[in-house]
């Protein structure tokens, strides 16, 4: 069984996150990709999501943060919403009515949440339109996440926080370190 991959490449990582967008419009798969590239949740926790977890029916705009229950870890979770989630949001939203808060954002058929393997499949058919290579799955948007924020500067021992995890090994395979990065650690490092 192969590791499900982070998406490395910024070129693909922007086709990809922009299939749903630009090659073949849907608002919703659109939103999914953004969704798990931008909070780190699992697949299960974003499906979970209702409108009531990040709009405000009453002043009739997305909120600044989402604030869940992990189901996985029972913990709390306080993720802010940056601006590329926001304008996601926001190109859903318009035009349309409020949201009833206690829809779910990822509807599946009727009334209960979109299944997983929808997910899955919604993230392989844009990975796969984009030439993206390797094990590409729903959990590469929370390991891509990772990845992204760590070569930003994100200090590893906050990634850990936000993801939750036990213990540093777990957040070490989750950043997908390969031998390229350690290469550019040793070849700028010149004392």
């Amino acid at each position: 069984m192969s590791t499900t991959e982070p998406i490395r490449n910024r070129h693909k990582l922007q086709k990809f996150r922009n299939y749903y967008k630009d090659t073949e419009p849907h608002r919703r798969n659109y939103l999914l990709i953004v969704t798990g590239l931008n909070t780190a949740l699992r697949i299960s926790d974003i499906l979970a999501l209702k409108w009531g977890d990040i709009y405000d029916v009453k002043s009739k705009s997305v909120c600044n943060h989402i604030r869940l229950y992990e189901h996985k870890t029972g913990k709390e979770q306080e993720i802010a919403i940056n601006k590329s989630l926001r304008d996601a949001l926001r190109s859903v939203l318009r035009g349309e009515p409020a949201p009833d808060p206690d829809d779910y954002i990822f509807k599946g058929y009727g009334s209960g949440p979109m299944h997983r393997s929808t997910a899955y499949r919604i993230i392989k058919k844009a990975a796969d339109a984009v030439g993206l290579t390797g094990n590409i799955s729903c959990h590469s948007l929370r390991k891509t996440f990772g990845y992204h924020a760590w070569k930003h500067g994100a200090q590893p021992v906050l990634l850990m926080n936000i993801y939750n995890h036990s213990s540093f090994q777990i957040t070490k395979r989750y950043l997908g370190i390969d031998q390229d990065d350690k290469d550019r650690v040793f070849l700028k490092n010149n004392l």
